[in-house]
């Protein structure tokens, strides 16, 4: 499956949402800028808040696997597809260069943070709360996404996506409560590849598509 554009995969994903979770305090969480633009007509057929959570992945070198990411609260979360083995050998043969990338991303990330726009976890508890990505490719940022969330009383937990690799999927039914997925792929490409449009706002505007969220219910 393709589609025009996030926000043609979101208004689907919202169909999808809306009739059971219309009534219900929910809050959306973007897992990316791209995410933002699928979140957002959710969170506008759910009146309900939209936030982001801002993550970078780290990579293993050469390889463009991603080996873990670093969260806004500057927490390192491994790629679960990893071994236990396999972080150990990558940890000891990458140690310095890992733990510089780390301190970059979460450099990176605090002066993204200073533009506003990031989690208020007070309008997450007690919430159902719907994680929003434009495609799950098994990297790292549903990993820190989980685990960001671990320590807060939520209602439930919804997963809700356009495309998804096979292994991601498999994740988050472990994870979440509930998941909507509109395609399942076995040999998931770039998850820019599953739309004719890619333009991403830059993360000014993101942010300012956040704070405006509320004036568009209807």
């Amino acid at each position: 499956m393709y589609f025009e554009s996030r926000g043609q995969a979101g208004v689907m994903l919202a169909g999808l949402l809306e009739e059971k979770y219309r009534y219900e305090n929910c809050a959306v969480v973007a897992l990316s800028d791209g995410g933002v633009l699928v979140g957002e007509q959710i969170a506008f057929r759910l009146h309900c808040v939209l936030n982001l959570l801002l993550t970078e992945d780290i990579e293993v070198p050469g390889e463009s696997l991603s080996f873990g990411a670093v969260s806004q609260s500057g927490n390192f979360t491994y790629n679960s597809s990893f071994s236990s083995g396999e972080i150990t050998e990558y940890t000891s043969e990458f140690h310095g260069y890992l733990d510089e990338q780390k301190r970059e991303a979460f450099q990176k990330i605090n002066r993204l943070i200073g533009d506003g726009g990031t989690i208020d976890q007070d309008l997450l508890r007690d919430h159902v709360i719907i994680l929003a990505s434009d495609g799950l490719d098994g990297g790292a940022s549903l990993d820190v996404a989980l685990e960001f969330l671990k320590p807060l009383r939520y209602k439930k937990l919804v997963v809700a996506a356009p495309v998804a690799a096979i292994p991601a999927v498999d994740k988050v039914h472990i994870q979440a409560d509930e998941v909507h997925i509109l395609d399942v792929k076995e040999n998931f490409i770039a998850i820019d590849h599953y739309y004719t449009n890619n333009d991403i706002p830059d993360h000014e505007e993101t942010i300012d598509r956040i704070s405006q969220i509320v004036m568009k219910w209807h």
